[in-house]
């Protein structure tokens, strides 16, 4: 991972690890684990422009870290994230072409963000302690995992202010049932964190200030297993949901071949007959 500043990660989750710094996003590693954090508290952790940069700078350098094996998503301040920076998109209203250009760029930057971390090799794990709002709560859809403190909300709220919540839409309606999406889409609700969980938003809900060393132990645990063999199946997740059932059984049949055609498949077939702990090799 590429030299940026630092997380205020919580000690006890994470031990103090080689800091990286950079204002917008920080991160640091222990071990296998990469702890990314939104860094803006005092603009709720708006993605702007910066943000956005600093997010898909960290992903990238990320996806060519083999050392690290699986990656939590994180926030400093009173939100996880309250979506898209309003004040920065509306600041090119004064634009020629009333900001469409600008608000372009933005959303296709938003967008190019939630792809990288649906492309990462790594599994990414959030772990939202507060607010999660309209591209906020885009980014904890798109994650691979989410663990919610009680204390966490999630809400898709752009149609109080006339401005559909049609991104985050495209993350929420692949996470969650399409009556539950259009709830929240339509109504601009926001849901509490026990209801994110029973809608499948989030994976489990933990005591308030807890979600990050809940997260930290979710990404240990996948972090113990095969990263090919992790990384092959996370790719093939993605792939296969967006296709008709046929096509999805036959390409994961051919997943299934070349999986079982590998190093770590041997290795972790052999060591489960022989009833002994495998050793990967990561191929």
């Amino acid at each position: 991972m590429k030299a940026q500043p630092s997380s205020a990660v919580d000690v006890q989750a994470v031990a103090p690890g080689p800091l990286l710094l950079r204002e917008d996003v920080r991160a640091e590693t222990k071990g296998t684990i990469a702890v990314l954090t939104l860094n803006r508290p005092l603009t709720r952790n708006a993605l702007s422009e910066a943000m956005l940069a600093a997010l898909h700078d960290e992903l990238t350098g990320l996806a060519a870290e083999q050392s690290v094996r699986a990656v939590v998503l994180t926030a400093n301040g009173p939100a996880f994230s309250a979506g898209h920076d309003l004040k920065e998109l509306t600041a090119h209203r004064g634009d020629p072409d009333r900001g469409r250009g600008f608000t372009t760029f933005i959303m296709e930057r938003c967008s190019a963000v939630m792809l990288a971390i649906l492309r990462l090799p790594q599994p990414v794990i959030a772990a939202v302690e507060t607010i999660a709002t309209a591209a906020g709560c885009q980014l904890v859809a798109s994650c691979d995992l989410a663990v919610a403190a009680e204390s966490a909300k999630f809400s898709t709220p752009g149609v109080n202010i006339g401005l559909f919540c049609s991104t985050p839409m495209v993350a929420l309606s692949r996470n969650v049932a399409r009556k539950h999406a259009m709830n929240m889409l339509l109504t601009g609700d926001l849901i509490s964190a026990e209801d994110a969980a029973r809608i499948g938003l989030v994976n489990r809900v933990v005591a308030p200030g807890t979600a990050r060393a809940e997260a930290v132990e979710m990404a240990r645990k996948i972090a113990a297993k095969s990263a090919a063999v992790v990384k092959l199946g996370k790719e093939a997740f993605y792939r296969q949901i967006e296709m008709g059932v046929a096509d999805a059984y036959r390409y994961a049949s051919e997943v299934m071949v070349e999986n079982m055609m590998a190093r770590d498949a041997e290795e972790g077939i052999g060591a489960f007959i022989e009833k002994r702990t495998p050793k990967w090799e990561d191929r």
